[in-house]
């Protein structure tokens, strides 16, 4: 038996969940928040306009997109799409339309640079 479950993702169960603060305009709902050396893993729901500053990745994060597009500097990813972001790469995110995602962070990333007022 899963030790967390969490019903129907794809089509549209993250819909029922609570998500709280993460980043202005980007919720999360944390299935399995980071502890000890354990990875992360939560959905992000970003606004229409939302984004992530440039970061580091600290070690392996995995995303599949469940809902509307998700870019960073090197392109767009519709629903359904599955990007993987080694350990030391860095991007900064955002999303022109909203988007729902499913992450997994091996490690907490390193934000670069803040977005400024």
């Amino acid at each position: 038996m899963p030790e967390t479950t969490r019903e129907l993702l794809t089509s549209g169960g993250w819909k029922e969940l609570e998500f709280g603060p993460f980043r202005p305009d980007v919720t999360i709902h944390w299935i399995r928040p980071f502890e000890g050396d354990q990875p992360g893993v939560a959905l992000l729901k970003y606004e229409a306009g939302a984004s992530v500053p440039r970061h580091r990745h600290e070690g392996l994060e995995t995303i599949l997109v469940l809902e509307g597009t998700q870019s960073d500097e090197a392109g767009d990813y519709g629903e359904g799409s599955y990007l993987v972001n080694a350990a030391g790469t860095e991007h900064s995110v955002w999303s022109d339309t909203g988007c729902v995602v499913l992450i997994q962070w091996d490690r907490p990333v390193k934000i670069l640079e803040e977005e400024t007022a």
